[in-house]
């Protein structure tokens, strides 16, 4: 392993060893502290979230880019630090820590056993509406997780998860998608983050007027199985509640091919999610290339 790597790796040990054990506030605190720290230094993911939220507010200034880059990194730590904590929470507090709107598009699907798929952006904190899911709801689903360098930093996360009450199945290898079908199949859960393609099999859609790539994953899932596919949305406010929205299904289309039904799919799931990232931007994690016209790397920062 190298030594970059093994700093990486002690220092999210550090993280989930360390700051659960504080108070929220204390933990609160530090988490803004780090925050404006990163923002001050306006390196590549600064400024790379700054380009991205230019996208979804186009008429800001670039005074207004940078107070909503400064709320977007407030928002970024604020998800590791609850994701750090989340461990320690009890089950009263996870279950008082999210509030979701329209959770009976869920709640019904779950109970029609024909199997249900979560889609999610990079908005709020994923992994406390999971733990809210497992713990509020009692139903475990299954999930991917992009594989991590070095892998001791992957089984971290995986463990984490895997202790919130999810299934983790790494993104590569090829056996994810069965895996996925036969939970859906016997009326599982399946949540997938999905605003953001990791494979060479993406689907172009329309997102804020320009093009980016999206999974397939869960458009082919929900043909191939018959499970309801539900886009989600996250947002904080300024209480400690996360609050969500889970949007009304995305049908299958009754006409066309798979390629030509999964980009319709797929583009409807990005519509619900250019919804909810336009009211909420600061929550929208997005530290990455993502338009197609940014994925040149001699283009502006990473």
């Amino acid at each position: 392993m190298r030594a970059q790597e093994r700093l990486t790796d002690a220092l999210y040990g550090l993280g989930w060893g360390t700051v659960k054990k504080l108070p929220e506030p204390v933990a609160v605190r530090l988490g803004r502290t780090i925050a404006d720290a990163a923002w001050k230094r306006r390196g590549k993911g600064v400024l790379r979230l700054e380009s991205n939220y230019a996208r979804v507010v186009p008429d800001a200034s670039p005074e207004r880019l940078k107070e909503l880059s400064r709320a977007g990194m407030r928002s970024y730590l604020r998800y590791w630090m609850e994701s750090f904590r989340l461990p320690a929470w009890s089950a009263d507090r996870v279950k008082g820590g999210f509030d979701p709107k329209d959770v009976h598009y869920l709640t019904d699907g779950l109970a029609s056993d024909k199997g249900v798929i979560l889609a999610l952006p990079h908005l709020g904190n994923w992994d406390l509406a999971g733990a809210w899911v497992t713990t509020k709801l009692e139903t475990p689903f299954t999930t991917v997780a992009e594989r991590l360098k070095p892998e001791s930093l992957y089984d971290r996360f995986v463990a984490y998860r895997e202790g919130l009450g999810m299934e983790v199945l790494p993104h590569s290898g090829g056996s994810a998608f069965g895996t996925l079908a036969r939970r859906l199949r016997d009326g599982g859960l399946v949540c997938l983050v999905a605003d953001r393609d990791l494979s060479a099999s993406g689907v172009e859609v329309k997102f804020f007027g320009e093009t980016a790539r999206m999974p397939a994953g869960p458009a082919l899932l929900a043909q191939q199985t018959g499970a309801l596919l539900l886009p989600v949305t996250l947002w904080y406010d300024d209480s400690p509640v996360m609050r969500g929205r889970v949007h009304p299904p995305v049908e299958v289309p009754e006409t066309g091919n798979r390629a030509e039904k999964t980009s319709v799919m797929t583009q409807a799931l990005a519509d619900a999610f250019a919804t909810g990232i336009a009211e909420h931007p600061e929550d929208w994690h997005m530290l990455q290339r993502l338009w197609v016209a940014d994925l040149d790397p001699g283009k502006g920062p990473s």
